[in-house]
Parts: structure tokens; sequence; C-alpha cells
């Protein structure tokens, strides 16, 4: 189950790295040519890359260090919550249920090192 845990924990910070970095280091207009970006704030957009950027490395970093372990699976339930919005919000402006359903995985992703990793603390 570690292994899976780490797997699982590993692929979903690529994607939010990249996910992330992008949100915080494009031009604004660049990133407004997403449906779901073209009404949103341009200090928003860039709160939800820094979001995505520390939940990755939360992710990873405590138990890669063995330094604060609890914040990993704080750190998925948050991205897991995140994903959520972003869910709910490719659904209300009616993008294509491919974006839906990527973020919804991406939430089952993160729920799945939350909980693994939860029941790993004693």
């Amino acid at each position: 189950m570690n292994i899976a845990l780490w797997i699982a924990a590993s692929a979903l910070a690529l994607f939010m790295l990249a996910a992330g970095f992008m949100k915080v280091s494009r031009p604004i207009q660049e990133i407004r040519k997403m449906p779901w970006a073209a009404k949103m704030p341009a200090n928003y957009i860039r709160l939800i890359g820094s979001a995505e950027i520390l939940g990755a490395l939360g992710l990873v970093l405590p138990l890669a260090t063995g330094m604060a372990v609890i914040l990993t699976p704080v750190a998925a339930l948050c991205l897991a919550v995140l994903m959520a919005g972003a869910t709910i919000t490719h659904i209300r402006i009616k993008d294509p249920k491919s974006a839906a359903l990527t973020t919804t995985v991406l939430m089952a992703l993160a729920l799945f090192v939350a909980f693994g990793r939860f029941s790993g603390l004693n």
C-alpha cells in the first residue's frame, strides 16, 4: 500500500506543480483563454496556482524528509477540496465534460492519498 500511496502522491504532485506553475508564471491574458478563468480576478488565479504548488510540495516533502509527516495527508485533503471547487466550476460554466472528469479524478487521487496517509499515522 505504501508504494501505491507514493505513486499516487508523486503523480498528483507533478500534475499540481505543473498546473500551479502555469497559473503563477504565465501572463493573465494567456490564462484567461481558458473558460474557467475568463471572468476570474487575476489575484484569485494566482492564489489558486500558489495553493496548487504548496499542496504539491506538501504531498511529498514531509514524508520524504520525515519531518511533520501529518502535513502530507493535510495537503492531500486541501488539494481534494480545491479540486472539488474546480469540478463545480467546470460544471457551472458548462466546460467540456472532460474538464470536470479530470478534476474529479484528481480529487479522488487526493482523497486516496489523504485517507491512506491518515490511516498510516499511529
